[in-house]
């Protein structure tokens, strides 16, 4: 089962922070957000957790916040999206190529999730993973779905370092890693919108 249900409660702290937010904004998706993309997808991108006023808003991965404005303008740019990133889910925008999830599926308070539950979740990825017969090559963004992806392949992260701009064999794909493409990354100057597409046009060789 690569998606948990909308009331999963596996994550009692993360089920109670999402209660919450039902009860203060019933609009919301408010919920655990499903993977985005078809399974044959040769590419996946995983990201760390929902944003508060982003995904778990939209119920869109990366869909609602500045994250999304970054990646989804690249994923267009190197023909693994078609159409208008608008910022909601109903926008139109169609994934070619590529699938994208997150390591933990419902928003943690100050998107930092515990380490039980990232780990209360990683079944879900290695669901996700399994259930892609094509896939060739993994992008994480940042430390964390770094670590949770190295994981879920059975390996340990110390053997497996995080690095921007990492390549390291997994299995039958290849896992490429990269700075979270968050507007705190991009304003301190972490992660350039130059560094971020060379990492793409690394995957595009990759995969070809």
């Amino acid at each position: 089962m690569s998606e948990p249900s909308r009331d999963c409660p596996l994550c009692p702290r993360l089920a109670a922070f999402r209660d919450e937010w039902r009860g203060r904004e019933p609009g919301w998706h408010n919920a655990p957000v499903p993977s985005f993309g078809a399974a044959d997808a040769r590419l996946l991108i995983v990201g760390l957790a929902p944003g508060l006023r982003g995904a778990n808003a939209t119920g869109r991965p990366f869909t609602g916040d500045y994250a999304g404005d970054l990646l989804y303008s690249t994923l267009i740019d190197f023909g693994f999206a078609t159409g208008e990133f608008l910022a909601r889910p109903d926008d139109g925008l169609t994934l070619q190529d590529c699938r994208i999830t997150n390591a933990v599926r419902c928003v943690p308070p100050q998107n930092k999730p515990e380490t039980a539950e990232i780990a209360q979740c990683r079944p879900f990825l290695e669901s996700v993973i399994a259930e892609m017969p094509r896939l060739k090559v993994i992008l994480v963004l940042g430390q964390i779905a770094h670590q949770s992806t190295v994981r879920a392949f059975g390996e340990k992260p110390s053997r497996v370092p995080f690095k921007h701009g990492g390549e390291a064999a997994l299995g039958r794909v290849m896992l490429v890693s990269s700075y979270h493409c968050s507007r705190y990354n991009t304003n301190t100057g972490v992660l350039t919108e130059a560094m971020f597409r060379d990492v793409f046009r690394r995957i595009r060789t990759l995969i070809a």
